[in-house]
């Protein structure tokens, strides 16, 4: 009867996320100064007050979603819970890995909203505006979305770059390229090829550059061995070595994230429940349609901390 926690990606953010958290437990509040601090702005009034498009911007809702999950994190603790004894593992999906890591002390909530910001930006200059892409494949098998990806490449790039579960699939590359394999996709049967509104051809080859950044980024800051593993997005498999963890999120700026197989491994070792830490329910959805043994629940307000404390106590 085991208990997982994890931390949503890009597409979770909203306006007000983490405001509640901030008004009722002074320790989350906290987390939000410090990122403040960490960046030099005020990204904490853009996460409560907006506007949307600006927090949507990749440099922003990175660290901007670290912020709320590990609000989350503190208000828990400051109730007495502790992640050690407790959680058996952390995730995250994509930058969602950072807060996973953040919250089992791997690095300082300022060095994560330091990091994230570096990334966003890396992986936004990594490509120029415009010759990227990314499509969700809708109802395929992943080896025929493989087959059209390798068909429609001819030399460029075009690769999954996410597996959601659920019958979702995520591809990534070259603009022309992921067209034309989202064309072929529906040809094979896909229930539904959609062009998704990107800023850049997140978690693929194209991203090469964005990990060298973070290679750099990641060898610059303190590390210390979470107090719980951490599941690999790119390897799903747990870790506690801080050498490990960094080299596997570089390999992640160019890799696939592998969340089905990391909600199955949870199912297949031992874990009955998953907390989503921070903003929305994402997650929550995709670890229902994956594995319907997994309970899952969130924890995004106030109200949630008192329920998730009554019952984890």
């Amino acid at each position: 009867m085991a208990v997982a926690f994890t931390f949503p990606g890009q597409g979770s953010q909203a306006v007000g996320m983490g405001k509640d958290l901030a008004d009722a437990f002074p320790e989350a509040r906290r987390v939000f100064q410090e990122v403040d601090d960490a960046l030099g702005e005020n990204l904490s009034k853009l996460i409560w007050e907006g506007p949307e498009e600006t927090l949507t911007l990749t440099a922003n809702a990175q660290p901007a979603l670290m912020a709320a999950s590990l609000a989350a994190i503190r208000a828990l603790e400051s109730r007495g819970f502790s992640l050690k004894g407790k959680i058996a593992y952390v995730a995250g999906h994509s930058l969602g890995e950072y807060s996973a890591l953040a919250a089992a002390g791997f690095v300082s909530v300022a060095d994560a909203a330091r990091l994230l910001r570096i990334r966003g930006n890396a992986m936004q200059a990594a490509v120029p505006a415009g010759e990227g892409a990314m499509a969700a494949i809708i109802g395929l098998e992943q080896a025929d979305v493989e087959a059209a990806c390798a068909e429609a490449a001819k030399g460029s790039v075009c690769q999954i770059a996410n597996d959601n579960g659920g019958g979702q699939l995520v591809i990534s590359g070259a603009k022309a390229a992921v067209e034309l394999a989202a064309k072929l996709c529906t040809e094979k049967g896909a229930k539904r090829a959609l062009m998704l509104q990107v800023s850049a051809p997140f978690h693929s080859a194209l991203m090469a550059p964005a990990a060298n950044v973070m290679r750099e980024a990641l060898a610059g800051v303190a590390k210390n061995a979470p107090v719980v593993p951490v599941l690999s997005n790119v390897t799903v498999s747990p870790t506690s070595d801080p050498d490990e963890i960094a080299r596997r999120l570089v390999e992640q700026i160019t890799g696939r994230v592998r969340w089905r197989e990391t909600v199955e491994w949870f199912g297949a070792n031992g874990v009955t429940t998953l907390y989503e830490i921070g903003a929305g329910k994402v997650l929550s959805g995709l670890a229902r349609r994956i594995n319907r043994d997994v309970a899952t629940a969130s924890v995004g307000t106030a109200a949630d901390v008192e329920a998730a404390m009554a019952a984890l106590a």
